[in-house]
C-alpha cells in the first residue's frame, strides 16, 4: 500500500512539473512532423524506423476521444508517459533495493535527468518508449527478486509492444534472451514469454510487406543512412563521440554518478545472473547510442539511463551509504545546478558564440535548460522566413505542411505563430 502510495505521489509531482514545463509553441527538430501527422489523424499503418506506429496511433486515438487538437493530444500523451515512468523506476528501484529513501532519490534523479525531463516537455515518442521500456525492467527485476514467474511472461510482452513505438528496442533483444536463458527451466513461463515476444516482433514485418514495403523496413528509413554513416567517422570522431558520451552521463546523473558505478559493482557481487542481463543491455544501448551519427543523439541513451538510474537507486541502498539518507534531498537541487552550469557557460567565450549560433531555435536555453516554457517555435520562424545557419529543411517543410492544414481550418498566420 504505501509502495502504491508513493507511486502515486510521485506520478503527481512529475505531472505538474513537466507540464509547468511544456512548450508554449512547437519545438524544432521532429516535433512539427509528429503534430502534423496527429492533426491530420490519419491512423498510421506502416511501422518503420520513423512512423513510430504506436506512438502516433496512439495520438490520434486520444485525439479523436478527447476532441483535442493534435498539439494538446500530444503533449497529454508525452507529459502522462513521462510522469508515469517516474512512477514506475520507484517502483522498480523499490523492489530492488528494499529502501524507501533510496527508491524515491533514484526516481527523483531520473525524473530530474536532462535528456528525459527534456524530452517530457516537447512533442516526442521518447518519453512514450521509455515507459514501455521502464515496464520491461521492472518485470525483470521482479522475475529476479521475487520470483514471480507472470512476469517473465510480461518481460517479453513489453519489449514486444516497446518496438513498436521505437525500433532502437530491438538492441535490449540481447538483454531478453539471456534473461530467459536463466529461466530456461521454467519453461511454463520462458516459452510462452519468448512466443509473445516473437509474435509482436514479427507481426512488424508482416504489416510492411502486405502493404508492399520491402523485408527490411521496420529497421530502416529512406530519410538518412544514419547507420551506415555511423561506420564512416575517424578515429577522432570516435573518440570524440566516446567523450561526449561521458559528458551526458554526468550532465543527466551528475553526483550521483558515482552512486550508479558502485550501484553496478555492488549488483555483480550480489546478483551476478541480473547485472549481466543489464549489462548487455547497458553496452548494446550505449554503444549504439554513443556513434550513431545523428546530431540529437543524446535521447538514444534513455533507456540506458534508466538502468543507471536504478543503479544509482541499488547503490545508495547499500549499507555503507546509509548515513546519507539525511542528504537524500540533495537531489531536489538537480534543477539549480542546470540553472546554474548554464549561467556559468553564458559567461564564456565559446558559450556566447555557440548561444549566437543555435539562437535561431533557443540557443544555450535549449542546449542546457531541460524545461520549454517560454520556448521558441518553428512555426513562426518558417512563416517569418528567417534563416538558420545550418541545414534544417526536413524540420522546414512538415512546418510548411503544417501551417498549409491549419490555413485549411480557418486559422490566420498569427493565430499559427502561437502554435
Amino acid at each position: 500500500m504505501r509502495n502504491s502510495l508513493s507511486a502515486l505521489f510521485l506520478f503527481f509531482i512529475f505531472l505538474v512539473i513537466y507540464y509547468s514545463g511544456s512548450f508554449t509553441k512547437i519545438p524544432f527538430a521532429d516535433c512539427v512532423g509528429f503534430v502534423l501527422d496527429a492533426e491530420k489523424g490519419k491512423f498510421m499503418t506502416t511501422a518503420t524506423a520513423t512512423t513510430h506506429f504506436l506512438y502516433i496511433n496512439t495520438v490520434i486515438l486520444i485525439k479523436n476521444i478527447t476532441g483535442l487538437n493534435g498539439i494538446e493530444a500530444s503533449r497529454l500523451l508525452v507529459v502522462f508517459s513521462g510522469a508515469a515512468t517516474v512512477s514506475v523506476i520507484y517502483l522498480t528501484a523499490k523492489s530492488i533495493t528494499k529502501t524507501e529513501w533510496a527508491s524515491l532519490t533514484a526516481a527523483f534523479v531520473f525524473g530530474f535527468s536532462f535528456s528525459f525531463w527534456r524530452n517530457a516537455e516537447i512533442v516526442e515518442v521518447y518519453t512514450y518508449n521509455t515507459l514501455w521500456v521502464s515496464l520491461f525492467f521492472f518485470s525483470i527485476i521482479k522475475s529476479f527478486i521475487e520470483n514471480k514467474k507472470q512476469y517473465i511472461v510480461l518481460a517479453g510482452l513489453f519489449l514486444g509492444i516497446s518496438l513498436w513505438v521505437h525500433i532502437q528496442n530491438i538492441l535490449l533483444i540481447p538483454a531478453f534472451l539471456l534473461f530467459l536463458f536463466y529461466f530456461k527451466d521454467d519453461k511454463k513461463y520462458s516459452y510462452p514469454s519468448l512466443l509473445v515476444f516473437g509474435l509482436l516482433f514479427a507481426s512488424l514485418f508482416i504489416l510492411n510487406i502486405s502493404q508492399g514495403l520491402p523485408f527490411k523496413s521496420p529497421y530502416s528509413s529512406d530519410q538518412g543512412n544514419w547507420v551506415e554513416e555511423s561506420f564512416q567517422k575517424t578515429f577522432l570522431q570516435y573518440v570524440k563521440d566516446f567523450l561526449q558520451s561521458f559528458a551526458y552521463l554526468i550532465y543527466n546523473f551528475n553526483i550521483f554518478t558515482f552512486f550508479g558505478v558502485m550501484g553496478a559493482l555492488f549488483l555483480y557481487k550480489s546478483n551476478r545472473k541480473m547485472f549481466f542481463v543489464f549489462l548487455a543491455g547497458s553496452l548494446c544501448v550505449y554503444g549504439f547510442s554513443t556513434f550513431y551519427a545523428v546530431s540529437d543523439n543524446y535521447v538514444f541513451f534513455l533507456p540506458f539511463n534508466i538502468i543507471f538510474a536504478l543503479s544509482v537507486g541499488y547503490g545508495l541502498s547499500h549499507p555503507k551509504y546509509a548515513a546519507l539518507k539525511k542528504m537524500s534531498w540533495v537531489c531536489l537541487l538537480i534543477p539549480l545546478g542546470y540553472f546554474l552550469s548554464y549561467k556559468t557557460v553564458f559567461q564564456t567565450e565559446t558559450g556566447k558564440a555557440l548561444h549566437n549560433f543555435k539562437k535561431y531555435k533557443g540557443g544555450l536555453d535549449y542546449y542546457m535548460l531541460p524545461w520549454m516554457n517560454d520556448n521558441v517555435g518553428i512555426l513562426e520562424f518558417t512563416i517569418d522566413k528567417k534563416e538558420a545557419p545550418e541545414p534544417i529543411k526536413w524540420m522546414t517543410l512538415s512546418a510548411v505542411e503544417y501551417i498549409k492544414l491549419m490555413k485549411s481550418k480557418g486559422y490566420t498566420e498569427e493565430e499559427i505563430k502561437k502554435l
